[in-house]
């Protein structure tokens, strides 16, 4: 996912903090992950991974038209996974770095956690072996 620029220019960092979104944190990340729930939506995140895109390259490459890719847009930017900022007459949408990275710790913990609980199982059955084949031992 480091395929987007992950520059913002004076005007677009200002803007992104007269509208940002929940910082990261559990709440921010089940929003996140309940917007990533619809396919469409999934499709545009996917996309917008490759490059940054205004509104009407996305709705070429789906089969849903301007206004509903805006509408699904909206619900990704309220989530804090994408920012736009204007060029023109046009907005430029790509993945905003501080919601995905809201979005990672959150998944993280969840590894973390399953990692140190199958190095602990691991540790137990060693353990457990290795007293199972002292006893042999004595016996």
């Amino acid at each position: 996912m480091d395929t987007y620029d992950t520059s913002l220019g004076a005007a677009a960092s200002a803007e992104r903090t007269a509208n940002a979104a929940p910082g990261p944190g559990p709440v921010a990340a089940l929003a996140a992950l309940g917007a990533l729930g619809d396919p469409t939506r999934r499709a545009i995140f996917e996309r917008l991974a490759e490059r940054p895109s205004a509104v009407g390259d996305i709705a070429v490459a789906l089969p849903v038209s301007r206004p509903a890719v805006s509408q699904h847009l909206k619900v990704l930017k309220e989530a804090g996974l994408v920012r736009d900022v204007r060029e023109g007459t046009r907005r430029v949408y790509s993945l905003d770095p501080v919601g995905i990275g809201g979005l990672r710790d959150y998944l993280d913990r969840f590894w973390n956690t399953a990692l140190h609980s199958f190095k602990a199982r691991v540790e137990l059955v060693q353990h457990e072996s290795q007293q199972q084949s002292q006893q042999e031992d004595i016996q």
